[in-house]
């Protein structure tokens, strides 16, 4: 996994069970496979053993595959068949290479849904070669999740228009459908086959998809390799609840609502959405969130975030009497914690890890920990001493 920091963020994920203390985690949106252009692998074993950690199920998809998918959705058929149940697998298709086909192939196999990526595959998710896909996810009643990221035209018009051509079909867009979240939170309420996973790094894009769009209308994804079961839930449980999500609508976006989907169940309508008066910024906090992020931006072009990293340390000094000194103490501990894995711990040359950017998942949850400040924390007992006082 491309991520390995997990064992460092469990006192923020195990806190978690004080306010919600049984969840049962489904996760929507994970890949395995070693041929993808951008250079990232994920093995079964991998996979398994980073859902393990997290107690979690997944449903399951290959990464792209330049050569085509049928030898790739026959592999996540066997994995998924030999994981004991761990494993839901979902068939990925190009739909310019016999899509119906393969979908009715994989389905028949059994496949649970199905996986398309417009971006990788070059198609808007609305034309001619892709309509018998949605009319086969419409007949057997399947989800469908689609890439939701950048440089995809009209994506969000055409969800919509095929949710409501297709009512039995469930449409997922991944990624928060951060490329078209401006306004398609709008149209949420009205097209309930309509949903959108977790799989995202932005803390404030999470805060605005839980606060504006109905819960029962969202799913935890990790995006794993990307991201990993453990670090990916406690990032998207620590923003619903700030968003105010409760506890019981949140066991069913961290797990029911796939488990649902996936048997062909109907899906649970959880009411509306909270709204986005519970997600107020405190600006204090807000500077370290913004040093943090500046930080991951650079961390993520190769280029160090060490000047930045200081200055959210910097903004953390906010006095140990101050309303901020819980959060800041808490996101100096992680960035502790960064110093002591990336300078310690890092472990190199393992195969299907990418050590391009070590340690940054520990940095993305300190952003995060600053703009959820209404959320439980660990004891501080449960972490090393700081304080959010002077520091020399």
């Amino acid at each position: 996994m491309c991520v390995y920091a997990d064992d460092h963020l469990r006192p923020w994920h195990e806190s978690l069970r004080r306010v919600v203390p049984e969840f049962d985690l489904f996760d929507v949106h994970t890949h395995t496979g070693s041929n993808d252009p951008d250079g990232f692998s994920c093995s079964a074993e991998q996979l398994m053993a980073a859902l393990a950690d997290a107690d979690a199920r997944a449903v399951v998809f290959t990464m792209h595959e330049p050569d085509g998918y049928p030898p790739a959705n026959d592999r996540v058929l066997r994995e998924a068949a030999d994981s004991g149940g761990r494993l839901v697998p979902f068939c990925r298709l190009d739909p310019r290479d016999r899509p119906a086909e393969e979908a009715e192939r994989c389905l028949d196999a059994g496949a649970r849904g199905i996986k398309l990526h417009p971006r990788a595959e070059r198609f808007r998710l609305e034309e001619p070669e892709t309509e018998p896909i949605f009319a086969i996810a419409n007949e057997r009643g399947v989800p469908v999740l689609v890439h939701a990221g950048r440089g995809i035209p009209a994506l969000g018009r055409d969800a919509v228009d095929l949710a409501e051509r297709y009512p039995n079909a469930s449409i997922i867009l991944a990624h928060a459908g951060v490329c078209d979240l401006a306004w398609i939170w709008r149209a949420a309420a009205d097209h309930p086959n309509l949903f959108f996973d977790t799989a995202w790094w932005s803390a404030v894009d999470l805060l605005t998809l839980f606060s504006l769009v109905p819960p029962g209308q969202v799913l935890f994804g990790s995006d794993a390799p990307y991201g990993t079961p453990l670090h990916s839930s406690l990032l998207a449980m620590r923003c619903a609840l700030q968003a105010g999500v409760g506890p019981d609508q949140l066991r069913v976006t961290m797990g029911i609502q796939t488990a649902r989907l996936v048997a062909g169940e109907q899906a649970l309508d959880l009411g509306p959405a909270p709204g986005s008066e519970a997600a107020a910024r405190d600006l204090l906090l807000e500077r370290v969130h913004t040093y943090l992020t500046t930080a991951l931006g650079r961390m993520l072009v190769r280029q160090g975030g060490e000047e930045y990293l200081a200055l959210a340390r910097l903004a953390c000094e906010v006095g140990d009497d101050a309303p901020q000194a819980a959060v800041c103490r808490s996101v100096l501990a992680l960035l502790d914690r960064f110093d002591r894995y990336r300078d310690e711990l890092l472990p190199g040359g393992e195969p299907g890890r990418a050590p391009r950017f070590p340690g940054l998942h520990l940095i993305l949850i300190a952003a995060v920990v600053a703009l959820t400040p209404d959320v439980i924390l660990p004891a501080e007992p449960e972490l090393e001493p700081v304080s959010a006082g002077e520091r020399l």
